[in-house]
């Protein structure tokens, strides 16, 4: 097989040859979502080919009209290795099926311009973890003060919240600002708290894992067998309402702080196309963890990430002049298969499009922060952006852009964006009375 494609691709695309993620599309001439692959600026409509002939898909070509990736996922990894490897083939530049094929060119390759993106997968379950130790010890501080350190079970284990899936968004859908509880800002607590929308809005940059197959019900996954079980990833932007969530935190953690809005990107880059960037983490993990989280070889994915904010009536600039942070994923001091086999100890059960939040990519700079809180220590030292304007937390009409991807000499795999705007709250009115 050739290692190229007959397509015409720029060599900065976050969608090479190599890359090939997933996701579920529309468009105007074809309103019905269906499964695509990413190649370059195009989207390659799987549910038009019928060239899966392999033993894994011969039988389940079918997955691909449907709008969700769930049924897909959950027929394992033969049958995403054997999708991967007839998608090579076919766009392949030795390949003619469709390279000399000019009217199943016109059917199959769509413009991602002239595309609809929907959230690639029905999420049953959301669990959002804590696994940056620099980010944990400024949630410390955010919401205690600075001579909290974090509970010492934070070292033992992957720490989470089990958050809201129904209020899961694909990129470019705006944010409302969300109404919430939050203590009254003469500071005395006595006073009781006041109810009006967040003057604390935050994103949190993060990476998001699908399931792809399930465990049963009382059969927990091994930390080495882990990774099998995991599709793809994505970027996942965990907005996050600071006042509420200092109100609302102790004793149970995030509610309304966290459950009204999370966008991830609609492209689902899997974990095959990953591969080659696997690595070691960069934090040890002192002390050991306990055996059932201890692994033949911890690794994780050496994957950049950004995140820039621009201003309502800014206009459009290169994301770089623009970016207020940049951390790597491989700063985490949990590993992934370390947090699903936690997940699943006691007997839970994951399923094919549950979400695993990694919780905020922060790293040990202040650059490398994820999150505009732990930026502005706190609202305390608000940054200052490429336009002069002051953030301590995020406007109505701010644009937050998290963008991923992992590059070498010769390949780059990207995630593309995870995009949402900020809308101006909705005014809460309280029920009559009876």
């Amino acid at each position: 097989m050739a290692d190229s494609t007959f397509l015409q691709l720029e060599e900065a695309s976050d969608f090479s040859f190599q890359n090939l993620p997933f996701g579920v599309f529309s468009t105007a001439n074809k309103p019905i979502p269906r499964i695509g692959i990413a190649i370059g600026n195009w989207i390659m409509d799987l549910s038009e080919l019928d060239c899966f002939s392999g033993p894994e898909m011969a039988k389940q070509s079918n997955v691909f009209r449907e709008g969700e990736l769930n049924a897909f996922m959950g027929l394992g990894r033969n049958a995403w290795h054997e999708t991967r490897q007839t998608v090579q083939r076919v766009l392949s530049s030795a390949e003619g099926y469709l390279r000399d094929n000019g009217h199943l060119q016109k059917r199959t390759l769509i413009n991602q311009d002239d595309a609809i993106m929907h959230v690639p997968a029905r999420i049953g379950d959301f669990t959002d973890f804590s696994a940056s130790k620099r980010h944990a010890e400024n949630d410390r501080i955010m919401f205690t003060d600075k001579s909290q350190r974090i509970l010492p079970n934070w070292d033992y284990m992957p720490v989470a919240y089990h958050s809201r899936a129904s209020s899961v968004v694909v990129s470019g859908t705006d944010i409302r600002r969300p109404n919430g509880q939050y203590a009254n800002e003469d500071g005395n607590v006595d006073s009781g708290p006041v109810f009006g929308p967040t003057k604390k809005l935050d994103f949190e940059m993060e990476i998001g894992a699908l399931i792809g197959t399930k465990n049963a019900l009382s059969q927990p996954i091994s930390v080495d067998s882990a990774d099998n079980h995991v599709f793809g990833f994505v970027l996942l932007n965990d907005w996050s309402a600071r006042d509420l969530q200092s109100w609302e935190w102790n004793p149970l953690g995030p509610f309304l702080s966290k459950s009204f809005a999370t966008t991830i990107s609609p492209w689902v880059v899997t974990a095959a196309a990953l591969e080659p960037f696997l690595c070691d983490p960069i934090c040890l993990q002192d002390p050991q963890p306990l055996p059932y989280l201890r692994s033949k070889s911890i690794k994780t994915y050496d994957i950049n990430l950004t995140t820039s904010l621009q201003t309502e009536g800014q206009t459009e600039m290169h994301y770089s002049s623009s970016v207020i942070c940049q951390s790597n994923y491989k700063v985490m001091y949990w590993t992934l298969a370390q947090q699903i086999a936690h997940h699943t100890s006691n007997g839970c059960n994951l399923l094919p499009g549950d979400l695993i939040g990694s919780g905020t990519v922060s790293g040990p700079t202040y650059y490398s922060s994820g999150s505009l809180s732990e930026l502005s220590e706190r609202g305390t030292k608000p940054i200052t952006l490429v336009d002069g304007q002051r953030r301590a937390f995020l406007h109505d009409g701010d644009e937050v852009i998290i963008r991923g991807w992992c590059e070498d000499k010769s390949v780059r795999i990207g995630f593309g964006e995870c995009r949402g705007r900020v809308l101006h709250h909705r005014q809460h009115s309280p029920p009559p009375f009876p």
